[in-house]
């Protein structure tokens, strides 16, 4: 749970929120400082899946919708009080998001977005066509308070106030456990979250529940200020719309973006309405359109962080850099030799990897074919090979990222083969990317937590669990930087590190070394031989030939996707198929010399 110094500023700005309602006696003002804590946490329930997952919803409306018919029709036909219908709407919200989400999740990208969109367009017609195009709720003049039906308006402002005060803890209390860490993470990558053990689908489905419901439950508030529910109002376009706009405005994956989005573009959204709607048919549509092309152009991440990144630019007296390496595979060997000695070979441990018979073609294009080899436990297992022979497609293999068409992936007598990356990872299987996949806004410290979540049974054996990490890769000095101020070499260590938070038995690097400068490839080759001698069974990809044959124990070379050998190191490089298909010539001179 936030602790109640973090909740100081969202305290003390209710406070004076309320302040300001009191004072405000005209209804048409006081009615727009409710819509302002409407679409606020309307915006925060739109933030709590697309902000902090990076799934853009076109289709929060179908929620917002679904409470607000829950209240309309919970009181013509069942005489319900709201203060009981916004609870059933908020369940009603909830289940609806599991029965979007689980074929939803299915789909990325703008696929996700347009999909989300038809929901509350289908809903529309729906209600439509069942003959609610204009719902009224009955007064209650008996009990107006049973039925939320306040002669002072500016109690609808207090109960909205109390509901976004609720909202906002919930979503403090989610930002900073393993909930709101792996929302994050599948945000920033989705595939090294999966990789790092987080079961991204169970995740999202609990994130489009738990925002269904917040949705659900202000639409049915919002029932109660209208006292009129049509489906345009509740289920057209702009009103996801406005969920979106708010919180892409004041900044997503933060929970001040919609506060400020609301506060700043519904005030003026309303106010011109009042004035210009009359001349200018659609004029909020318009302020909303201006809204997000103002932000795309001045500040793409929302108000909050540009304003955000500016005030740490000007404590730190420098730029804040972003630096976002791309590595590619290298199309040559690189001859560098670390001034390492020998290791001494090992393979007489258990088997804990067996590879039988994998294969994988995409088309016509047979990726790997009959890939076969065992891992030992507690030796180092070096994979080789030109570019395009397959080696990056095995690792995607071995750590459920592609299905194959034929093989067994058999870790400790068990075939693995179609389990997802999490499950893998359960398994022990850890993994690093040939390309860095770092969730950059956040810190070391906590990039390297969210893959000790794996294991830890509280967030308190967590942050335990990822200080250790970051110690054995010597990143304890940089652990509360910002992964996006980091040089390549601390970013390959930290993703060693978010590896090893997990405690794998097995770990698969994908050309860690890439993008390194000789003295940096030695410190991390000296990581990864202290992480052996801890008995941690490595397979690494390297192009890096003179650090291989120092480092591993074995070779697997593959070309075309076929094993073409399998040996030690100075048997293989002296191989004279091994020289033609990858080292060339260069290679045995610089052997010779």
């Amino acid at each position: 749970m936030p602790t109640l110094r973090s909740l100081v500023p969202v305290l003390v700005a209710a406070a004076l929120y309320a302040g300001l309602a009191a004072i405000v006696t005209n209804s048409y003002y006081q009615l727009t400082l409710t819509l302002v804590l409407v679409w606020a946490i309307f915006g925060l329930s739109w933030n709590l899946l697309s902000g902090y997952t990076g799934l853009v919803s076109f289709g929060h409306a179908a929620f917002f919708g679904l409470g607000a018919y829950t209240t309309a029709l919970g009181q013509i036909y069942l005489d319900l009080s709201p203060w009981l219908l916004i609870p059933a709407g908020a369940v009603i919200g909830c289940l609806a998001g599991l029965v979007v989400g689980i074929p939803t999740f299915r789909l990325r990208g703008h696929y996700f977005a347009l999909a989300m969109l038809a929901y509350p367009l289908a809903m529309l017609y729906v209600f439509e066509w069942l003959g609610f195009q204009e719902v009224t709720l009955p007064i209650k003049r008996e009990s107006p308070f049973a039925y939320m039906q306040f002669s002072d308006p500016r109690l609808y402002t207090l109960v909205a106030l109390a509901m976004l005060v609720a909202v906002v803890v919930i979503t403090r209390a989610i930002e900073g456990t393993r909930f709101g860490m792996a929302l994050l993470a599948i945000k920033q990558n989705e595939a090294a979250a999966e990789a790092a053990g987080i079961d991204t689908l169970s995740w999202k489905l609990r994130a489009i529940a738990l925002s269904g419901a917040i949705a659900g439950a202000v639409g049915a508030f919002y029932a109660v200020v209208l006292l009129v529910v049509t489906p345009p109002s509740v289920f057209g376009m702009l009103v996801s719309a406005q969920a979106l706009t708010v919180s892409m405005f004041g900044g997503v994956g933060t929970v001040w973006g919609p506060l400020i989005g609301a506060a700043v573009l519904i005030p003026v959204s309303e106010i011109l309405h009042a004035e210009l709607g009359a001349r200018i048919p659609g004029i909020q549509g318009v302020i909303f359109g201006l809204a997000i092309m103002a932000v795309i152009l001045l500040a793409p991440e929302g108000v909050y962080w540009r304003v955000r990144d500016r005030l740490r630019q000007r404590r730190a007296g420098s730029p804040v850099t972003d630096n976002r390496p791309a590595a590619v595979e290298a199309s040559v060997v690189s001859f560098a030799a670390p001034p390492l000695p020998a290791r001494e070979r090992r393979r007489t441990g258990a088997v804990l990897l067996s590879v039988r018979g994998l294969s994988k073609s995409f088309g016509g294009l047979k990726a790997v074919q009959n890939v076969s080899f065992d891992v030992h436990e507690g030796m180092i297992l070096g994979i080789i090979g030109p570019n395009g022979a397959g080696k990056t497609t095995l690792f995607n293999l071995l750590n459920g990222f592609l299905r194959p068409d034929a093989g067994q992936v058999i870790v400790d007598g068990r075939d693995r083969v179609g389990e997802r990356p999490h499950q893998l990872a359960r398994a022990g299987i850890g993994r690093t990317f040939q390309v860095m996949r770092p969730f950059l806004r956040m810190s070391v410290r906590d990039n390297v937590r969210v893959g000790a979540y794996l294991r830890a049974a509280s967030e308190e054996e967590a942050r335990r669990l990822a200080d250790e990490a970051v110690d054995r890769v010597g990143l304890r000095g940089a652990a509360d930087r910002i992964a996006g101020q980091l040089t390549t070499k601390e970013l390959r260590l930290m993703e060693l590190a978010r590896a090893l938070a997990g405690q794998p038995r097995l770990l698969l690097l994908d050309e860690t070394l890439a993008g390194l400068g000789h003295g940096e490839a030695d410190e991390v080759v000296a990581v990864i031989r202290r992480l052996a001698e801890t008995g941690i069974t490595i397979v690494i990809i390297e192009h890096t030939m003179q650090a291989m044959v120092r480092l591993v124990d074995h070779f697997l070379v593959l070309d075309h996707g076929a094993v073409l050998m399998d040996g030690e190191p100075e048997r293989v490089t002296r191989d004279p198929q091994v020289i033609e298909a990858y080292l060339g010539k260069k290679w045995v001179a610089h052997a010779h010399a």
